[in-house]
């Protein structure tokens, strides 16, 4: 994930939520929408200084920002994605090019959640990283996709001659925006970002489940859909093994535990009788 610091840290932690919000529920080809619409605005801010000053301006009152937010991208980008740009705004940042960065990986994330709905995150992330090697070996290959003044149409039917049916669509996708947004920055750098990012979200969708011993497949299965169904999006299980569990099962999903376990019912019933 992008590094970040000071406010622009918190103000992205936050956007991140309200992306998963957005995102929670939606269909593989909605998520992909959501990133399309982010990547437009990501677009813009690279292109232009005075728009990312102009929305990060801490003296600059909030509605006035909104406002310029609706007139800019009121009629290009959906409602949804207008509401999380209205967000980014509202925020703080230590700097205007922040702002881009924390667009820019919210864009990606959108798009791994996508492939996360088709059940191909992983696939995604293998091949990301692949692109990624292959590009190190083949120097041609990597000036050409890594020409900042490149031709965006070019660059994107290499990408699909390239790839074709061979990679996942959310691949090709996250490839053309990459090889496109590249701005003020090298390509090695732009790849590790997206690379980054797509393992970010990940790491957002894994949940850790404790036992004692090992859930059978039927419990496993049913634990699965009951996560998916609470965040909305598919979700990976992660077990762990605890000897000192003496039942139950507890459960760690981003900042929350859902603790069943007999031990801490046990431990919680202690207190009480001691009140």
């Amino acid at each position: 994930m992008i590094s970040l610091g000071g406010n622009s840290r918190q103000s992205l932690a936050s956007l991140r939520d309200v992306l998963d919000e957005k995102l929670q529920g939606l269909s593989a080809a909605d998520c992909t929408a959501v990133s399309t619409d982010l990547f437009t605005v990501l677009n813009s801010l690279n292109s232009s200084i005075g728009l990312r000053r102009a929305l990060t301006d801490p003296s600059r009152d909030v509605q006035a920002k909104s406002v310029l937010v609706n007139e800019i991208f009121g009629s290009v980008i959906s409602k949804r994605v207008l509401s999380i740009l209205i967000e980014a705004v509202s925020v703080r940042w230590s700097s205007p090019v922040d702002v881009a960065s924390a667009i820019e990986q919210l864009a990606i994330e959108a798009e791994a959640t996508a492939a996360n709905a088709e059940g191909v995150l992983d696939r995604v992330q293998d091949e990301l990283f692949v692109f990624s090697r292959s590009l190190g070996t083949n120097q041609e290959l990597r000036l050409i996709l890594g020409d900042r003044l490149g031709s965006a149409e070019g660059k994107q039917q290499l990408i699909a001659s390239l790839l074709g049916d061979k990679a996942a669509p959310s691949t090709v996708r996250l490839l053309t925006h990459l090889v496109n947004g590249l701005a003020w920055r090298s390509i090695d750098a732009v790849e590790e970002i997206y690379i980054d990012a797509v393992a970010a979200r990940r790491n957002r969708l894994i949940v850790l489940v404790s036992t004692r011993s090992p859930l059978s497949a039927a419990q496993t299965e049913k634990l699965s859909k009951v996560m998916s169904k609470q965040v909305g999006q598919p979700v990976h299980l992660n077990f762990h093994i605890d000897p000192s569990i003496i039942g139950g099962v507890s459960i760690r999903f981003a900042d929350e535990i859902v603790d069943g376990t007999i031990s801490t019912r046990l431990a919680e019933a202690g207190r009480a009788l001691a009140v």
